[in-house]
């Protein structure tokens, strides 16, 4: 029997057993969700203390900085060519990105939508040519460009648009089959009813398809922007002059050579690098969900 002298006892041990079964089913889940946070955001914290640290250097760094200054965004701009590179960059990313975009939707609705000879091994030919990493062709690819600069300097090396007909080659294969994947889920009802009331392929392809897949459109153009304006080792090899650079290929020559001394400057270059990714994520963020996960069901 219990007595009034043990309620408070009892209240306890209930109080005990519900904090117990709130930790063992929600509980840790919020404590996994901290460390997650904790442990994504150390290395941001340390290149922005590393970007505040007035001395700049590798060796002076720390999480925490005994004191801040914008010395090493000042000495980025006046003792290197950053603004040529952070140009470059938003000109061939944006560029490339568009241009393979509208490319490969323009490729994926012929693969979806017609029938006609060759389609089956056009199909399996960019699935094939994606298992080889581009960079395996660069001997050729220097060679072709050496005759291209000779003939037409403006396509040629340290020139942006030669970057870009590289970056498109190596673009198309993958964006296709992603977004053939999602004009494969699109009723062909649409289609047919569009047609028959004498719209053109064209017209259906532009007023109707489009905007319904704008989903991942948005999901590979952030891919393909992410994708090219990370892009070093083909840039390094066609990119020599220092206003021609990347912001990939001027950045790693901060840090190249002298990677003490110019952590600072490496530090702030990339905190203004991420500055263009982030604002193309949080503009398409709401397709990125639905562009992922409709394009991998086939309707």
């Amino acid at each position: 029997m219990t007595t009034y002298a043990d309620a408070p006892v009892a209240n306890r041990n209930a109080k005990g057993k519900s904090k117990n079964r709130w930790f063992s089913q929600v509980g840790w889940r919020h404590l996994v969700g901290v460390l997650a946070v904790v442990f994504s955001l150390f290395p941001i914290l340390f290149v922005l203390s590393a970007a505040l640290n007035p001395l700049g250097t590798l060796s002076s760094t720390e999480l925490v900085p005994t004191g801040a200054s914008f010395e090493n965004f000042t000495n980025l701009f006046d003792k290197t060519a950053f603004a040529h590179w952070f140009l470059n960059s938003l000109l061939i990313a944006g560029t490339a990105s568009f241009a393979s975009i509208f490319l490969s939707a323009l490729a994926a609705y012929a693969f979806s939508r017609m029938r006609f000879a060759g389609r089956r091994i056009g199909l399996l030919t960019l699935l094939l040519i994606q298992m080889f990493p581009q960079f395996l062709a660069i001997v050729a690819i220097f060679l072709i460009f050496t005759t291209v600069t000779d003939l037409w300097p403006v396509l040629g090396f340290n020139t942006p648009w030669g970057l870009f007909l590289l970056y498109m080659g190596g673009a198309l294969g993958v964006n296709t089959w992603l977004m053939k994947g999602f004009f494969d889920t699109l009723p062909r009802e649409l289609d047919e009813s569009a047609t028959m009331d004498g719209a053109t392929h064209a017209q259906v392809f532009f007023r109707i398809m489009l905007p319904l897949v704008a989903p991942i459109l948005a999901v590979t153009a952030l891919l393909s922007f992410i994708g090219t304006i990370n892009e070093f080792m083909i840039a390094n090899v066609f990119l020599t002059n220092t206003e021609s650079k990347t912001l990939a290929v001027g950045m790693f020559g901060l840090v190249a050579g002298e990677r003490n001394n110019n952590f600072g400057m490496f530090a702030a270059g990339t905190l203004l690098t991420a500055i263009p990714t982030v604002l193309v994520f949080q503009l398409l963020q709401r397709y990125i969900v639905s562009g992922l996960t409709a394009g991998a069901v086939k309707g």
